[in-house]
């Protein structure tokens, strides 16, 4: 690739800079993660699909879609990749186009910018570095490319020619999802002899190109470590290896390499494939038995490891194996082995090109794993803010469904039925502004306090005038402690501040009572801020069973008032969130023209269970795509 290009820019005096020749320019500041390189290829291709379709280039313009389009969204791939592995900074990436000159200038900056970028093609003691490979493809595919440093950053930069014409073979057709990967993995020659002598040139720069940048797209869209260790196998065999294994450390033991490299009991192999599928399971059997040993464990690197030829048949008696050492964010994760039979040793080019490829998985694995611990963090939460158990009340069936919109956050909505005494339960279906730790913190801020309302003998009323100062108090301590802390000088968590405690509330109590004609059960509810309840008679007759109210935790020293009703044999009483009124199909809701109040009454001589599931089914079926909001609703039924 030969040296770095050197700075493309001197600074002069601040008045003589000229002014920047651009006709368009798109500029963004990500967050220096695994997302990265994922998130500036969409910046890439939406920024040069707007200025196509606006005309920004003017007789310019095509080619601001297809080949070109591909090549930058490649480069800047590369190089965000680039600074978010060696920098670890945050990434400014930014777009301009320049009409003087018929070009394309991509820039990506990083904030470390005593690190400069080398082009890793000399060895060091520890091995092949790591830079460069990202470097090369640049270099490939740009018409010029250097580094600028300034004080506080470093940006490399690329150029590519609106002019130049594109070259219809430079990469294979573009496919998705795990199906795809033998499609994106380039099949290198056969003959290691004549790649050796060519040194793979052809091949590195046309399929390899497309293939890294690719894999990289695919590999960061996964949530689950064991579905990137089956998309990794995937992409290697059989076009880089005959066969390949996958061992991640196991986060639950907290164990993973022992002192002599190789993987302890914290350690599980996740994935072994080979490209012929009846050769798997006793070459799972062999590499089980001999977990891969590597001298340092915070080197990616190849390292040999020894040939399972028992395992592999006849045609299998000898080839070679390296080993990969998975590394992100400074912590091993995992080894990636690979073996070919038939060879005494891989092409530079090929451990090359899969010693980049092993990062990547590295940094989906580190993702993966981030977002099961967010997923779990975010469950245990949320079994916290709900009931364990609905209390059972005589005479009266309940039903109750409750669907988080978000899976892998708390919900914003939540429930309750409990009892406050003898012959005495209360209820609550409430709904806070916002979704995840914010509507967490209000939810265990407020259903406790129901609970402990209701038991000390408060009514209705007195309960949501009490919750709501409550709400409006914990929302002027959080304010305080904000300015006292700005006062100070001291550092403030972004999120501090005065926060909004807002929620619609449903609350109510159910009495055991006795009447002329025999045990009864007495309600009596409000409505605060929340779609109100309805109330369904036996006679298939739907009326409204409260009167709206101001929300909790917005008006100070505002006074609740209550309605109390009888539940008489066959009256059913639904309570819900606004994910079932504002369930949305276009400019339509749910509860538009009372909508809720006749789905209700088509319910009419069903149980509780068959009401709550036929209102959840008429919900979901409403709007042609999955609900945006989080859903609950609380059917009380008298027998």
């Amino acid at each position: 690739m030969g040296a770095i290009p050197t700075q493309r820019e001197i600074f002069p005096p601040a008045a003589e800079m000229p002014a920047p020749q651009y006709c368009a320019r798109a500029h963004a500041t990500l967050p220096g993660g695994s997302l990265a390189p994922g998130s500036a290829r969409a910046l890439v291709r939406a920024t040069l699909a707007d200025w196509a379709d606006d005309g920004q280039a003017g007789p310019l313009t095509a080619p601001l879609s297809g080949r070109l389009a591909d090549d930058a969204g490649l480069i800047v791939s590369e190089l965000v990749t680039n600074a978010v592995v060696h920098a670890g900074t945050d990434v400014d990436v930014t777009l301009r186009l320049e009409p003087d000159n018929g070009t394309l200038l991509l820039e990506v900056g990083d904030h470390h910018p005593s690190r400069a970028p080398r082009d890793g093609l000399t060895e060091t003691p520890d091995g092949p570095s790591e830079y460069g490979r990202g470097l090369r493809l640049v270099a490939a595919l740009a018409e010029s490319w250097g580094v600028t440093f300034r004080p506080d950053i470093k940006t490399v930069w690329a150029r590519l020619s609106l002019t130049a014409e594109p070259d219809d073979d430079a990469y294979p057709g573009e496919t998705g999802g795990l199906a795809a990967a033998g499609l994106l993995a380039p099949e290198p020659p056969r003959d290691w002899r004549a790649a050796e002598e060519s040194r793979g040139a052809d091949w590195l720069n046309r399929g390899a190109l497309s293939f890294l940048a690719e894999a990289s797209g695919l590999l960061a869209g996964q949530l689950d470590e064991d579905l990137v260790a089956s998309l990794t196998a995937q992409l290697i065999v059989p076009r880089l290896a005959d066969w390949c294994a996958v061992w991640l450390e196991d986060e639950s033991t907290g164990r993973g390499g022992r002192a002599d490299g190789a993987w302890g009991p914290g350690a599980r192999l996740a994935r072994v494939w080979h490209s012929c599928e009846a050769l798997i399971e006793d070459l799972r059997a062999a590499v089980e038995k001999d977990p891969p040993r590597l001298p340092d464990p915070m080197t990616s690197g190849p390292v040999a490891y020894p040939w399972p030829a028992q395992a592999l048949g006849p045609h299998g008696t000898y080839g070679t194996a390296l080993a990969y050492r998975l590394v992100a964010g400074g912590r091993p994760l995992g080894t990636l082995v690979i073996g070919r039979s038939g060879t005494p040793r891989f092409p530079d080019e090929i451990t090359g090109l899969v010693e980049d490829l092993g990062r990547r998985v590295a940094l989906a694995v580190g993702a993966a794993r981030q977002y099961a611990r967010q997923v779990t963090i975010s469950s245990v939460l949320q079994r916290g803010l709900l009931p364990g158990a609905v209390a059972e009340i005589p005479g009266l069936r309940s039903a109750l469904v409750h669907e988080p919109c978000d899976q892998g956050g708390p919900s914003g909505d939540f429930y309750d039925l409990f009892p406050a005494g003898e012959d005495r339960w209360c209820f609550a279906v409430g709904d806070v502004q916002g979704k995840g730790p914010e509507a967490a913190v209000v939810i265990g801020l407020a259903r406790p306090w129901l609970r402990l309302l209701a038991r000390e003998g408060y009514g209705v009323a007195d309960v949501l005038d009490r919750l709501n100062q409550l709400l409006l108090d914990d929302a002027t301590e959080v304010a305080d402690a904000a300015a006292r802390a700005l006062a100070g000088g001291r550092p403030t968590i972004p999120g501090d501040g005065p926060q909004t405690r807002f929620l619609s509330l449903l609350y109510g109590e159910l009495i055991l009572v006795d009447t002329p004609a025999g045990p009864g059960i007495r309600c009596t509810l409000a409505s605060a801020g929340h779609p109100l309840p309805l109330l369904l008679g036996a006679d298939g007759r739907v009326t409204t069973a409260a009167e709206p109210q101001t929300l909790l935790g917005v008006v100070e020293d505002e006074t609740y008032h209550s309605e109390t009703f009888e539940l008489r044999p066959g009256d059913t009483l639904l309570c819900v969130t606004d994910g079932v009124t504002e369930r949305r199909c276009g400019s339509r809701q749910f509860d538009d023209g009372d909508g809720l109040a006749t789905a209700l009454a088509g319910c009419a001589g069903l149980d509780a269970e068959l009401i709550a599931e036929r209102i959840r089914n008429l919900v979901h079926d409403f709007g042609t795509r999955p609900p945006e909001d989080d859903l609950a609703l609380l059917v009380l039924q008298a027998e």
